[in-house]
């Protein structure tokens, strides 16, 4: 694949970092959405669209430079779930991408060169048991081929820029996601995996494993983590920059909990300061910054007035 088609590496020659979205099914349980559903923000898709275009409008107006979709828990067997047939799935997904497109080109004067990242969630979120932050799924790689496979094509139909393969918690899962991908060499991905530790995966692979590999895929256009908490970051981007030149990712929670089986959060309802401690993440070799669950466009904005690079 031609390094220039990886949007990521162009927009960092034109600034020092990207600044990424924050939460997105959070966000639109603010605004009122019901998310207690398997499908979580995909049912919103379905249900009411327009609350989806109005969270990646309110990214966009505070200068986020990427969005990324809705498509995070959207899949044939998910939608098949609730009646939905395989071509109307397909469509619903591609709809995710529309929907970010449009919102784009709404505020296109704040937006710049903002991107759309296509969300390619684990095999874990389909399940909807938390098991996508432990990664044992007893699922051979052709299951997972085949439950990823129409996600890839469908956004990529659509014009995402670039594939959002997050809170993948398995080494396996990331190969089978990359193994996909070289059907469409043209296209390149982010690999953000849901975290252990700061060393280690959920599975409990390390880091340097994870490097070895796929550090060097050609589609590999970052690589970090996603929907951790903040306090390890720092320590995740020290640890991972020692194995690896290829852009660093991180879109950290807010400071709450979350326990995957209740679906619930607890602890502080203030979300950390990412804007105090994002220079750090910088420092130590993040170039993606953004949030992940809890996080609103009112913290993303602190960053972008806040923190400077330069």
């Amino acid at each position: 694949m031609s390094k220039n088609n990886n949007p990521v590496e162009q927009l960092l020659k034109e600034k020092p970092y990207i600044l990424l979205d924050g939460a997105l099914a959070t966000e639109l349980e603010r605004h009122g959405s019901h998310l207690d559903d398997p499908l979580w923000s995909a049912r919103v898709l379905v249900e009411e669209p327009e609350q989806i275009h109005r969270v990646h409008a309110d990214y966009f107006k505070i200068g986020a430079d990427c969005a990324i979709t809705s498509s995070y828990q959207a899949s044939v067997a998910g939608f098949s779930s609730r009646g939905i047939k395989e071509e109307d799935a397909i469509e619903l997904m591609k709809q995710t991408v529309y929907l970010a497109q449009q919102a784009r080109t709404e505020t296109e004067q704040a937006a710049g060169h903002a991107l759309i990242a296509g969300s390619i969630g684990p095999y874990g979120a389909y399940l909807s048991d938390g098991s996508e932050y432990i990664g044992h799924y007893g699922v051979d790689d052709a299951q997972l081929e085949a439950f990823h496979r129409p996600r890839l094509k469908a956004l990529i139909a659509a014009g995402a820029d670039v594939l959002a393969f997050e809170t993948i918690p398995s080494l396996q899962e990331a190969e089978v996601l990359f193994r996909l991908l070289e059907a469409f060499p043209e296209q390149s991905a982010w690999l953000a995996f849901s975290l252990r530790d700061a060393t280690h995966i959920s599975e409990g692979t390390t880091l340097a494993e994870c490097i070895d590999a796929l550090g060097d895929h050609p589609q590999l256009a970052a690589i970090g983590a996603n929907c951790f908490p903040a306090s390890i970051a720092t320590a995740f981007i020290t640890g991972l920059k020692r194995l690896t030149d290829v852009p660093i990712i991180v879109y950290p929670n807010s400071g709450e909990h979350y326990d995957p089986v209740s679906k619930t959060w607890s602890g502080d309802t203030a979300c950390t300061a990412f804007e105090d401690i994002a220079p750090e993440w910088y420092a130590a070799g993040a170039r993606l910054i953004g949030g992940c669950c809890r996080t609103t466009p009112e913290q993303i904005e602190r960053i972008q007035q806040k923190v400077t690079f330069i």
